[in-house]
């Protein structure tokens, strides 16, 4: 609440664990996600803020770097210190300085500019770079789903 992030609001999940919250990402403006409105979780671990918590979407997502699962990979969300593949570097990865406002920019800048090249969902990229109209079709899709359940 100190620090609201345009395009997301969250929340501790009903229970009142401190650790899970309920987020919800709006599409940013300009990409195709916008008007989609996508039910998130964030899993804060015990070791937090040492270690990255982990966002996974709840509503159906197709995206290159979101898992078939809904797990959001992005490098901020690693776990801090060297990529062992030689991928990351240290700095790209969780660092405890990082909070839920910096998590959720990443993730609008992930929406707005997918990573192809780094793929969780390789079939996602696939078709982001190969049938760039499915792709939007396909998110379209899910924009309308999104409105849809909430009574749009």
């Amino acid at each position: 609440m100190k620090n609201p992030v345009e395009g997301f609001s969250a929340g501790l999940v009903d229970d009142g664990d401190i650790y899970e919250w309920e987020v919800m990402i709006m599409g940013p403006p300009e990409t195709v996600y916008e008007g989609g409105f996508f039910k998130a979780r964030m899993s804060f671990p015990k070791e937090y803020p040492l270690m990255p918590p982990k966002l996974k979407f709840v509503d159906e997502m197709w995206h290159p770097n979101v898992y078939a699962d809904g797990t959001v990979c992005i490098s901020i969300l690693h776990p801090p210190g060297d990529d062992k593949y030689g991928y990351e570097d240290a700095s790209e990865r969780w660092l405890p300085v990082h909070t839920v406002e910096t998590i959720l920019i990443s993730v609008i800048s992930m929406l707005s500019s997918p990573n192809d090249e780094s793929p969780a969902n390789i079939e996602a990229a696939k078709e982001f770079r190969e049938n760039p109209q499915s792709f939007k079709k396909r998110i379209q899709r899910l924009v309308r789903q999104s409105q849809e359940s909430l009574g749009m």
